[in-house]
């Protein structure tokens, strides 16, 4: 028992290690009350992030598309190295009562991860939170502050932070995310 224990653990390590670990499990934050999936479509930069070691480029985007009236087409890009990477996958309502819990999986063999919408003004700015569980001994935490456009004020950054703390979620570790430069590149 032991040793499986000590395999696991070291083959989770390496996938987590970007990631921003925490003991114990996910914390349930609300949620955007009356939210509405349409008006959330469209294209949305990355403005700041928890680490991820998914995302290691800059000039992070997703655009969302409507497919039907609980599923989404979600393509998201980043420029890493000099080349512009894409990658698209699907995302669903996964309970109709709470339409700002979504799930997202970027491969049909995997599950849908929680892309939770906690706020959003549909125009400026939205907060999205990820908790994954691991083990039942911690989670790992994924929160991004996403804008129409590559920047936004620094009082909606810090109004950002702050529902995420009311939320029991730790973003002091949370980044800035690169968003210089990235019309003049490709």
């Amino acid at each position: 028992m032991k040793l499986s224990f000590v395999l696991v653990f070291a083959f989770i390590l390496p996938l987590i290690r970007a990631q921003v670990p925490h003991w114990g499990p996910c914390p349930e934050p609300a949620v955007q009350p009356a939210f509405d999936l349409k008006q959330f479509m469209g294209r949305w930069f990355e403005i700041a992030k928890l680490p991820a070691q998914f995302e290691k480029g800059r000039c992070i985007e997703t655009n969302f598309t409507l497919t039907t009236d609980s599923s989404i087409r979600v393509v998201s890009s980043e420029i890493l190295k000099g080349e512009l990477r894409k990658i698209e996958g699907t995302g669903v309502i996964e309970d109709m009562k709470n339409p700002a819990k979504l799930g997202i999986s970027y491969s049909y063999v995997l599950p849908y991860s929680p892309y939770w919408i906690l706020s959003t003004d549909y125009v400026n700015s939205a907060l999205v939170y990820s908790c994954t569980d691991v083990l039942r001994l911690f989670h790992v935490d994924f929160a991004w502050i996403l804008g129409r456009t590559r920047s936004l004020p620094e009082s909606t950054l810090e109004t950002a932070r702050d529902t995420f703390a009311k939320n029991n979620i730790d973003v002091s570790r949370m980044i800035a995310s690169r968003q210089q430069g990235c019309d003049k590149t490709l």
